[in-house]
């Protein structure tokens, strides 16, 4: 991040033909499969009702082939510089990558179906056995996505879907995160720092926080027992230092001042309005005096102006009830109304990385993980 507390460290001295070849063919693959499938479900699923008067300009499929290009140069920069190891599914199992995908296209009738007949609380209508106490918010079909968030079938093909969603950038706007990360933990005891991850989902971008930071207590917060099932199955390689707790991000059953980071990846966007103020708040809470919030979501409007046109239509081309709220609301007035402080702000291709500080009280002592003694 744009931080001139944490510098960042200087990328090797010699570049790496082969690993750059590596990663450049492995990520190109990767796009080049997310965006056929993309291109291939809009062709199946049939035309989509949108109402494009009023709406910003909209990219072309060179521009967001353009924007993916620098999202990747911009992924193996930080590899190269050191912030974080190359992907650890660098070379997937062709095996999966096929189930995963032909799971993908059978559940799409489904999700065109919904999105047709514009049905976006199935799952409130016909909740699955042990969901129907969960809050009225989440129990929506997002997405348009079969059983919501709420079934272990979800669960495995959520990942899949939000890939297809981005082309194949998902992965890598979600590294981004990883910078600040290691910005804070590289002078710190890493065995003795705490990680929540907040809307942990599947636990999908935990496995790159612990694939870089073994020794990283981490704990995967989220609503869905489903999900987090998925998660702690993803985090089994690193069972002794990883944890799963249910629970809403709006009342965390967290301690307070228990946490050195707090991570959160694309829930803002869908919370109500009324909540986004209450889980600022509750970042805060269970942050240490001096600990990191790690942010990452959609972009808004005006963030950048060639790509409102596609924050305008998202809305209506996938159930997402409060996203339209959400690319006018003010972010940093719910982070700073829960007391915390502005750190930086960076653009990754779709979405925005913000990172905020817990102010160290005057005259008190930390109580964050110890600093390295070098």
């Amino acid at each position: 991040m744009n931080s001139a507390s944490h510098p960042r460290p200087h990328p090797p001295s010699s570049p790496r033909p082969g690993r750059r070849l590596a990663y450049a063919a492995s990520q190109a693959a990767r796009v080049a499969w997310f965006f056929g499938q993309y291109a291939l479900a809009a062709r199946l699923g049939g035309p989509v009702r949108v109402a494009r008067s009023g709406t910003g300009p909209v990219p072309g499929t060179r521009g967001v082939l353009d924007s993916l290009r620098a999202l990747m140069a911009r992924d193996l920069a930080n590899i190269e510089a050191g912030y974080y190891r190359m992907p650890h599914d660098l070379l997937p199992a062709p095996g999966r990558v096929l189930a995963e995908a032909a799971a993908f296209f059978r559940d799409l009738p489904e999700v065109a179906r919904r999105r047709e007949d514009r049905v976006g609380v199935e799952v409130r209508d016909k909740p699955p056995p042990g969901t129907e106490k969960l809050p009225a918010y989440y129990r929506q079909n997002f997405h348009f996505q079969t059983d919501g968030y709420l079934s272990e079938r979800s669960a495995r093909l959520y990942d899949h879907q939000v890939e297809v969603l981005f082309g194949g950038g998902a992965d890598a706007m979600r590294r981004q995160c990883l910078v600040p990360i290691f910005e804070y933990v590289r002078d710190r005891r890493v065995a003795e720092c705490r990680l929540l991850d907040v809307a942990a989902g599947t636990g999908r971008f935990l496995t790159f926080v612990k694939d870089n930071h073994p020794r990283l207590p981490v704990t995967a917060l989220d609503l869905s027992t489903a999900y987090l099932k998925e998660a702690r199955r993803a985090l089994a390689p690193w069972a002794r230092t990883s944890s799963v707790v249910q629970g809403a991000a709006e009342a965390m059953p967290v301690a307070d001042g228990s946490q050195d980071i707090v991570t959160c990846i694309y829930l803002f966007h869908e919370l109500p309005p009324k909540l986004r103020g209450e889980v600022a708040r509750e970042f805060a809470r269970v942050l240490k005096p001096g600990g990191v919030l790690v942010f990452m979501d959609s972009l808004q409007k005006g963030d950048d102006p060639a790509l409102d046109g596609l924050l305008d239509l998202f809305p209506q081309a996938f159930h997402e009830p409060y996203y339209a709220h959400y690319a006018r609301d003010d972010l940093a007035a719910h982070f700073a109304g829960a007391g915390l402080e502005p750190i930086g702000v960076e653009l990754a291709f779709m979405s925005k990385l913000a990172v905020w500080r817990k102010p160290q009280p005057m005259g008190e002592a930390s109580r964050d993980c110890h600093k390295t003694v070098t």
